[in-house]
Formats: C-alpha cells, sequence, structure tokens
C-alpha cells in the first residue's frame, strides 16, 4: 500500500494542473474578450499618459 500514498499527491496535483490549464484556455476569447482587451487597453494608456508627463531628465 505505499506505492498507493506515493502515487496519491503526484495524481491529484496532476488533475488539479490539467484543470487548471482546462480553465485557462476554455476562458480565453468568447463574450468576454473585448471587456479584456478594453481593460488592458486602458491600464496601458494610462501608463503611457503617466509616463509622458513626468519631466524629462
Amino acid at each position: 500500500m505505499d506505492y498507493v500514498s506515493a502515487l496519491v499527491p503526484p495524481f491529484v496535483m496532476a488533475v488539479f494542473f490539467v484543470a487548471l490549464v482546462v480553465t485557462i484556455v476554455k476562458s480565453q476569447g468568447g463574450a468576454n474578450k473585448a471587456k479584456e482587451d478594453a481593460a488592458v487597453d486602458a491600464v496601458l494608456a494610462r501608463a503611457e499618459a503617466t509616463r509622458q508627463s513626468q519631466p524629462q531628465k
């Protein structure tokens, strides 16, 4: 029975890893893609505006 207890943790971690990858892949694109892209664009625009408004040395 030692081999069962030795194999359970890696098996459980593998199952959770596969579930994580599937979740990430399914969340790409779809209905939320435009909203996520808009949020990223807003953050990048704010960062660029902040960088340009700082005085140059």
